[in-house]
């Protein structure tokens, strides 16, 4: 059902005919009460409502001209769309004019999309084929209930075409929100408060967890900044997050080292990704990349502008991820921002490891806080390269610039912010009122050009 009382319902009465001739399924559609989805708009939204107990939720003519309908009235009234649903799949009785609707459908969740309007789905128990692999899965965030069955195919179909049973946790929710297939777990109950944090018409915080108390390790130079850098103590870009952000809806993604939210900043409505190098050893793999780019995407789409906070010894250099394409997801989203038509905002909050961090960090402005440091290798990694000794890497730290100070002498940043959760906030609220597109790429060019000669 929708989650906010209904304004207007669409197309109560529309209906379709048997174009098979299928056995039985003329007297069985004639004495439906209504078709297998229901449409319309409530005060905040348009949505789509799937309903199992006719015919099993199968879409037929009849249910996907009702949702091309309601995506294009939703376009007209610039309406996000709610998607619940609760379906077996293309209706079988009307064959391949049924089948017909995932491409019609398709298109007007795409058409939907392209209009810059949000899109979320609530799929409950079993959402499976042509709806799934359809308008169903082309939304911006996925919530789906405990333990409910999803999947392309069915498992009694997937197990009657492969000809043997399926793994125990199959086609389940939690198997794809394990494989960041599915941003939210949540119970049929919970399902109206993930739909109003989602449109923003309620607040949800990202909850913060406890941290190993602070130690300074002391010293001065740029080898003490490294150290202080990667303190176990010091907040991880997702911890900064957890308080930067009044609220956040997870964009969840297979690679917890990267994290990435539809969230609040100082009552502004953005896109947040923020790194965790508590998490496993704090290195993006390809698929944490993948999830930056999402975020990416979607804030281009809706007009939203986005921040990163950044704290990554690097990318993941292991033999599984360079088989994953390394190299290509991080080209990749240097690509996403810099084709990214609103405004960037990115901190580095901890350690800026070489071009894994660079790749979150192009941004129209780029700040970073005090004892954070950013370099194009590690220092460990430089000494093995010039000194062919790993030990020796305290003495090359000093000679790589990566203290913030550093940074800011070389135009590479903006700002140098001073330690503590709240000027962090100060500055990054001040930052999203001056961002402007474009800066992102002129930064670096002037901090080229001065070094450039003839």
């Amino acid at each position: 059902m929708p989650y906010h009382p209904v304004v207007q319902e669409w197309d109560a009465d529309l209906r379709a005919g048997d174009p098979l001739g299928f056995p039985g399924y003329d007297d069985q559609r004639r004495a439906l009460p209504h078709e297998s989805v229901r449409t319309g708009r409530t005060e905040h939204y348009a949505f789509i409502e799937g309903r199992f107990e006719v015919i099993g939720g199968s879409m037929g003519a009849a249910a996907g001209e009702k949702v091309v309908r309601a995506y294009r009235r939703a376009v007209d009234l610039g309406l996000p769309m709610v998607v619940v649903t609760k379906t077996g799949g293309a209706r079988v009785q009307e064959g391949m004019i049924a089948l017909a609707q995932l491409a019609r459908t398709a298109s007007a969740a795409q058409r939907h999309a392209e209009a810059g309007l949000l899109s979320l789905a609530v799929y409950g128990s079993p959402t499976t084929g042509g709806v799934f692999a359809s308008y169903g899965s082309l939304v911006d965030l996925r919530a789906a209930h405990r333990e409910a069955v999803i999947g392309f195919a069915g498992p009694r179909v997937a197990e009657g075409t492969l000809g043997r049973s399926l793994p125990p946790g199959s086609h389940t929710a939690e198997a794809l929100y394990e494989q960041g297939l599915i941003d939210e777990l949540v119970d049929p109950a919970g399902a109206a408060a993930w739909v109003e944090a989602a449109l923003g018409l309620r607040a949800r915080p990202l909850p913060t967890r406890p941290l190993p108390a602070y130690d300074d390790p002391g010293g001065e130079g740029a080898w003490a900044e490294v150290l202080r850098a990667r303190a176990p103590g010091r907040p991880s870009g997702v911890d900064r997050a957890a308080r930067l952000c009044s609220s956040w809806v997870e964009l969840r993604g297979a690679d917890p080292t990267v994290r990435a939210g539809l969230a609040t900043v100082d009552g502004r409505r953005c896109v947040v990704v923020a790194t965790d190098r508590h998490a496993k050893d704090g290195r993006p793999t390809p698929a944490g990349f993948r999830l930056a780019r999402r975020a990416v995407a979607l804030a281009g789409r809706l007009g939203l502008p986005v921040v990163t906070l950044v704290d990554t010894p690097g990318a993941d250099p292991s033999t599984d991820a360079e088989a994953d394409g390394l190299g290509q997801e991080i080209a990749a989203t240097f690509a996403a921002l810099a084709a990214c038509p609103t405004p960037v905002v990115s901190v580095c909050v901890g350690e800026g490891g070489s071009g894994g961090a660079l790749a979150l960090s192009y941004a129209d402005r780029l700040l970073m806080c005090e004892h954070a440091v950013f370099s194009v290798i590690a220092p460990e990694g430089a000494a093995a390269i010039l000194e062919r000794d790993v030990t020796r890497a305290p003495q090359v730290a000093e000679v790589l610039k990566l203290t913030s100070a550093d940074m800011l002498e070389l135009g590479i940043v903006d700002g140098v912010i001073a330690e503590g959760q709240d000027a962090l906030d100060n500055a990054v609220a001040a930052a999203l009122e001056v961002a402007e597109v474009g800066e992102r790429e002129r930064r670096f060019d002037a901090a080229t050009d001065r070094w450039l000669i003839g």
